[in-house]
């Protein structure tokens, strides 16, 4: 699936549609350079899993969790060197707990990736104009993505 949004407001509102489908367990893959859109997609998703929590990159970080009635542990990698440091940081226990994981920079460490999730690139295409292209892999992120496709058609 390919979207067009043409302003900040539709980036997020693609991801408040998201956040209100997601559901304990999945994994969200995001992909992008500097400035994208990443965090404000995930700002939308935490808007649709109904969290009040104030939603930040964690490039500094690498992971904040967000606590709400399902919590999100937001990675972002990029600062990332060896893949070594995502066991320092528990990636593995925290891709396959019981909240959402949305994973920044994915494509630093492909290998350590799960084996299922739902790809989101974000790709600049002018200077409020992003290219959304969503990639299910894994039987439950098809089904995912079939109603996130119905929604956005």
């Amino acid at each position: 699936m390919k979207i067009v949004s043409t302003a900040p407001e539709e980036t997020f509102s693609f991801g408040r549609r998201l956040g209100q489908l997601l559901r304990e367990g999945d994994v969200l893959c995001l992909i992008g350079d500097l400035g994208a859109g990443k965090t404000l997609l995930v700002q939308g998703i935490a808007d649709g899993l109904g969290l009040s929590e104030e939603v930040t990159s964690p490039t500094f970080t690498v992971m904040n969790v967000y606590e709400g009635t399902t919590p999100v542990y937001h990675f972002d990698l990029y600062r990332l060197e060896w893949p070594e440091q995502l066991e320092d940081i528990g990636f593995d226990e925290y891709t396959n707990a019981d909240g959402i994981a949305i994973i920044e920079w994915p494509d630093k460490f492909p290998d350590f990736m799960p084996d299922s999730y739902l790809r989101i690139e974000l790709t600049k295409i002018g200077d409020n104009d992003r290219l959304i292209t969503v990639a299910a892999q894994g039987a439950r992120y098809h089904l995912l993505y079939e109603e996130l496709t119905r929604d956005c058609s």
